[in-house]
Formats: structure tokens, C-alpha cells, sequence
């Protein structure tokens, strides 16, 4: 019986489908944190942009007014005056006759700007040499041009910093550092109280001064821009408490900062949100201050609320912290300053640790003001912010005509 021989002809294999590996976690989370920042930063750069100009071009608008009409100061304040009250009953708080000072001596501090967007030529910086390498500085008038429009990296609350800097030089170099180093404005106005431009200038390791200085920063996020005060104002969007309480803490740090200068005690200036490093976390200290008659350092930390133990434990975090770090030989201990601001009371304790108590007590006390005196300049400071008009303007910082 004959048998059939089976086939050996192999059957065409199926067509490959095309297929497309997934993208790793970490890939795919890193392009949609790129998409969103990206996102973001337009946002933020759109807003500080439409923020300023609108400010520039209002001080402008007060400018020429005032150079029309009658030329006494009386004409003035009664123009800004009016000006205000029509503005505030139309677009609500953030047009006050002071803020709206602000924006003219704004206009006159950079009348000289354009606005239209800078050319890379007319916004290149002047660059000297550094040893080997070159340092970028800018001068008084540049050539070849007038200053760029004002960059969108920068908010308002940048320039109203920037704009308070005597030195046409140093305001621009404040600027231009301000946009490569992604400066906060807390950190643009440390840079300026440290007179940092001048010590630069007097340096002599230069570019290792600039590299410092930029890696000590924290980097500007544009929510950090979109949480300000003044963008809230701008845009009529609502002021959440949140966001209120962090504009009060900002407002009674710097009264504090100048009472303690000004009693006459041995305060000098050291930083405001000084950052320390712990392994690998940041901590940031509201004030420092050096007391020359006693030698040592002071830190002050506010706190707006209850004190809690945690509270007494970060400032003795932080008084450890700045012994290893910051004190050198012939310094004295190191002692801590919490503040405690409630509505209708305040609180006030020196931190000092278990080894110092002996040299505190028999020494330090004598200089220092008491807590009963920080108490009362707390609450008198605080009653005075929350007392005024809510324009934004707690630092009070209007220009009189």
C-alpha cells in the first residue's frame, strides 16, 4: 500500500509586527517633568513680562502727567491720590497711591529702556580679563546701543529690588548676575545688602567670587513666582492665607532686622535666609547677625503661630549646625533667637546650648535685649503691618514726590 510522504516544504513564517519598546519609567518621567517645567516657565515668563512692562509704562503714563500739570508736590500726591482710589475701586488692592510711586520711580530709574525684544549683540555684556580667563562686567553705557527691554526671567518683585541699587553699574551687573544665576528675589536682595558688586570689584579672585556665589543660590521655580504677592495682585487672583501669612513673616523679619540694628548693642548684618547644609538637606536660617562686643554669632528664626518643642529643636539644629560650619577661633558660642508671633501674642526665647548656659547667663544677657523687649517690638511690629491698608506694600517703601 502505497504511503503519501509528508511535505517538507516549510510554511512561510508570519509577518513580524512591528513593535515599539516602552520607554523606561525613569525616561518617560524625566520628558514629561521637561514638558511641564517647560510649560510652566512660559506661563511665568509671559506674566513677568506683561507685569513689568505694564508697571514701566504706568510710571510712565505718572511721569508725563506730572511734567503737564502744575509743578508743585502737592499737584502730585492729590494726582496719585485720585489715580489710586479710581484704580483700587476698579481692579481692587495693588494700586495704592504708594505702589503706584513705586511705578514711577520705576519708569525714571529705567527710562532709558526700550521695549522691544533684546538683540544678543545689544545685550552682550562688556568682558574684562581675570588672570587667564575673562570675567563678564558690565558698564555704566554700554556701546553700540541702549539697555534691552527687561528680561522675562525677572518679576517685579526683582526690579523693585533692583531699582532701589544707587549705582546705574551695579544695577546692571545685579541684573545680568540675577538672570544667569536664576537668583530668588530673597536672594538678589542678600546679594545687595552684602554689597556683593563692590566686593567683587575689590576682590581679587574674581570668577571664583561669581562661581560661588552661584552655586550658593536656590534656584528660581516658576512657582515660586506664581505664589508672589504682587503676581496675585496683578492677575486679581485670589490672596489665600497660606500666601498671606508667608508676606507677613517676610514683612516682620525685615522691621526685626532693622530694630536689632538699630538698638546699638553690637548687631552687625550678617545674611537673611542663610543656607546650611546637613548631609543631604538645606536648612535656612531668617536672619544671622555677628554681635561684635560679644563675639559670636546670633540666629534668629520666626515663626508665625503657636512655639511647639519642635521649634526649640530646629533652632538647636541650627546653632550646632552654624558651631561646626560658620565659627571660627575667637569666636564666642553661638546662641539662638526664637520668635513666636500669634494674633494677639508673641513669644520670645534664646537657644543656647547645654555648655553655654554659664557664659549666657553671666555674660550675654547683659548686651542682648530681653525676651520681654522682643515680645513687645514683635507684637508692636506686627500690629503695625496688619494695621495698614493690605496694598502689598508692608515694607512701606513709596517714593514721596
Amino acid at each position: 500500500m502505497a504511503t503519501s510522504k509528508k511535505s517538507t516544504a516549510k510554511k512561510p513564517a508570519p509577518a513580524a509586527q512591528e513593535t515599539t519598546a516602552a520607554p523606561a519609567p525613569d525616561a518617560l518621567m524625566q520628558r514629561v517633568v521637561e514638558i511641564l517645567e517647560g510649560a510652566r516657565g512660559q506661563v511665568v515668563r509671559a506674566v513677568n513680562a506683561s507685569t513689568v512692562t505694564a508697571y514701566w509704562l504706568i510710571g510712565r503714563e505718572l511721569v508725563e502727567a506730572m511734567q503737564h500739570g502744575e509743578q508743585r508736590a502737592a499737584y502730585g500726591q492729590t494726582l496719585i491720590a485720585q489715580l489710586a482710589e479710581q484704580l483700587t475701586a476698579r481692579y481692587g488692592k495693588g494700586f495704592s497711591a504708594a505702589n503706584l510711586k513705586n511705578f514711577r520711580q520705576f519708569y525714571l530709574v529705567y527710562a532709558d529702556r526700550i521695549l522691544s525684544p533684546p538683540s544678543r549683540e545689544s545685550a552682550a555684556p562688556i568682558r574684562y580679563p581675570v588672570g587667564s580667563e575673562s570675567l563678564d562686567l558690565p558698564v555704566s553705557h554700554p556701546p553700540g546701543g541702549e539697555w534691552p527691554a527687561f528680561d522675562p526671567q525677572l518679576s517685579w518683585s526683582h526690579y523693585r529690588a533692583l531699582m532701589r541699587v544707587d549705582k546705574p553699574e551695579a544695577r546692571r551687573f545685579y541684573e545680568q548676575e540675577c538672570v544667569r544665576a536664576q537668583w530668588s528675589r530673597r536672594d538678589l536682595e542678600r546679594q545687595i545688602n552684602s554689597l556683593y558688586y563692590e566686593r567683587l570689584l575689590a576682590g581679587s579672585d574674581k570668577a571664583g567670587m561669581l562661581a560661588e556665589a552661584r552655586s550658593d543660590a536656590d534656584l528660581l521655580r516658576p512657582i515660586d513666582v506664581l505664589k508672589d504677592p504682587y503676581v496675585l495682585e496683578f492677575l486679581d487672583l485670589p490672596d489665600v492665607p497660606r500666601l498671606r501669612e508667608s508676606q507677613l513673616e517676610d514683612a516682620i523679619i525685615t522691621r526685626l532686622q532693622q530694630f536689632l540694628l538699630e538698638l546699638g548693642r553690637g548687631f552687625s548684618f550678617v545674611a537673611r535666609q542663610q543656607r546650611l547644609r546637613f548631609e543631604d538637606k538645606d536648612f535656612y536660617v531668617d536672619l544671622v547677625f555677628y554681635n561684635y562686643l560679644l563675639k559670636c554669632f546670633v540666629l534668629v528664626d520666626l515663626k508665625i503661630g503657636e512655639l511647639t518643642h519642635q521649634d526649640i529643636g530646629q533652632m538647636d539644629g541650627y546653632v550646632r549646625m552654624y558651631e561646626e560650619q560658620r565659627r571660627i577661633d575667637g569666636d564666642n558660642p553661638t546662641i539662638g533667637l526664637i520668635l513666636c508671633s500669634e494674633k494677639n501674642e508673641a513669644v520670645a526665647r534664646y537657644s543656647v546650648l547645654q555648655d553655654s548656659q554659664q557664659l549666657f547667663a553671666s555674660r550675654y544677657r547683659l548686651t542682648l535685649p530681653s525676651e520681654e523687649e522682643l515680645q513687645r517690638e514683635l507684637q508692636r511690629e506686627r500690629a503695625l503691618i496688619e494695621n495698614r491698608a493690605p496694598q502689598g506694600e508692608e515694607d512701606g517703601d513709596g517714593e514721596e514726590d
